[in-house]
């Protein structure tokens, strides 16, 4: 029974052998690529974002796009992402691969030591190792600098010995968001930037685990929420009134010393909070944004598991509020190249076969991305930036139908939640909440559901 506050819902069977609905979206979305004339699609976001998120067009600058491989652990996901940063850098993109772990593929492939700063390992090519030790002391200096002007803390943050201090869980996520957000400039356009840095065309991410990097992109969108109670607590009860101005004046000063100007100064409470949403809205709009971020599945074909696996985290993905572009698998040694074949279980995602690349001896990089067998992947590493990408929602207002793409979960682990008189739906799969803003004409009460090819179909009353 559905109840007028939530309504509850247990999907059924996902694999389903109907005709996929998104085929043909893909096929025509292909053909637009191909065209000369594109259109530019129109965004609900706020008019003070859009403004700001223009000023870079206005100066002719080209945004940084970043891009990350996600899969099971041993599918090849360290070699895409190199292969990929050869592709750009080759290809005349300025481009960092960003590593967060202690594995030493990258400096095998490389053929380069890779720190904590980023270092050129060949033309147009940079790389780097996130550190969370040295982030979180980098860090604690700031806020002592800070601290030291404002002197909020009589001296006790002085005392601190950072060097003393350990990660502890979840610090690795925070710190990694905070130094690519430094790299690629999410909220350069709300948060100006007092000093100038390295600009790269791409960067890529290989980060510590596929499910923190999920958990990192889905993060702005979540924290807009706890943002929202955060500012009812500090602007309606007495111990926010109180605590809030001096954590403001103290963040307002770290930013400052870290090279951005917030421009708080002089500004109302009320003010604060607006422009701390806008870097939220700003920061999640992005991971939508094909010219933006980039995401691709890679997989290990003659694994069952890995196929699995990677299923899920094309769901898993969707449900952080980004989508994925494609899907990579390393292609046998010896192979031809696997060419002019695609990874079916992944239709209609395009798909492509890294070449197969030994990690014993310096490798020829040159002849590898010209070599023909590589062509079918950096094709797709070319074309899916020019905004080929499968909807996650498909609104029909006509038929009171809402259809979502839910690829690798299971019937018993997918419910639905309506809140908020129907004008939403809230949706829960793979640990992660989705919210889903129903447009005029679809709002109201699930009337039912079913399962076609991955994806949820939904009739409204």
């Amino acid at each position: 029974m559905w109840s007028s506050s939530m309504q509850i819902l247990t999907a059924s069977s996902l694999f389903s052998t109907t005709k996929n609905p998104y085929s043909e979206f893909f096929n025509q979305s292909v053909k637009k690529i191909e065209s000369p004339a594109k259109t530019r699609r129109r965004r609900g976001a706020r008019m003070e974002i859009l403004a700001m998120a223009s000023d870079n067009s206005a100066k002719n600058e080209k945004p940084t796009k970043l891009i990350t491989f996600l899969g099971k652990g041993g599918s090849g996901k360290t070699t895409s992402a190199i292969f990929a940063a050869q592709h750009y850098a080759m290809a005349g993109l300025k481009t960092c691969l960003v590593i967060h772990s202690q594995d030493p593929t990258a400096e095998y492939l490389l053929n380069c030591k890779i720190g904590t700063s980023p270092i050129t390992c060949n033309d147009n090519l940079s790389a780097v190792r996130l550190e969370t030790t040295k982030m979180l002391l980098d860090s604690l200096n700031k806020l002592k600098q800070a601290d030291a002007r404002l002197n909020m803390t009589q001296g006790v943050l002085e005392g601190v010995v950072g060097e003393e201090l350990g990660v502890l869980p979840g610090m690795d996520s925070i710190f990694s968001s905070l130094a690519l957000e430094r790299l690629v400039g999410y909220f350069e356009n709300v948060v100006q930037q007092n000093s100038k840095k390295e600009k790269f065309d791409i960067i890529i991410y290989d980060g510590m685990s596929t499910e923190e990097t999920i958990r990192m992109i889905g993060a702005t969108s979540k924290a807009r929420l706890y943002l929202k109670y955060l500012r009812n607590f500090a602007e309606k009860t007495d111990l926010g009134r109180l605590a809030s101005p001096s954590l403001l004046r103290l963040a307002e000063e770290a930013m400052t010393l870290s090279g951005r100007n917030p421009n708080l100064n002089g500004k109302m409470s009320s003010e604060i909070w607006d422009l701390l949403e806008q870097v939220l809205e700003r920061g999640s709009s992005i991971f939508a944004e094909p010219k933006r971020f980039g995401c691709y599945i890679v997989v290990d074909r003659n694994s069952p598991v890995s196929m699995a696996s990677s299923l899920r985290y094309w769901g898993c993905i969707i449900q952080a509020g980004a989508q994925v572009s494609g899907a990579f698998a390393l292609a046998r040694p010896n192979s031809s190249g696997e060419v002019g074949a695609t990874i079916e279980d992944f239709s209609p995602l395009p798909s492509a076969f890294v070449p197969h690349i030994s990690d014993g001896a310096h490798l020829d990089w040159d002849k590898i991305m010209q070599d023909s067998h590589s062509e079918s992947a950096r094709n797709l590493l070319t074309v899916t930036a020019h905004e080929a990408r499968i909807p996650a929602v498909i609104f029909d207002p006509t038929n009171k139908i809402v259809t979502l793409l839910m690829p690798g979960f299971d019937k018993s682990e997918i419910k639905l939640y309506q809140f908020r008189g129907g004008s939403e739906l809230l949706v829960e799969a793979g640990d992660q909440r989705r919210v889903i803003r129903l447009p005029s004409q679809l709002q109201g009460k699930v009337g039912g559901a079913k399962f076609a090819d991955r994806s949820l179909v939904i009739t409204m009353r």
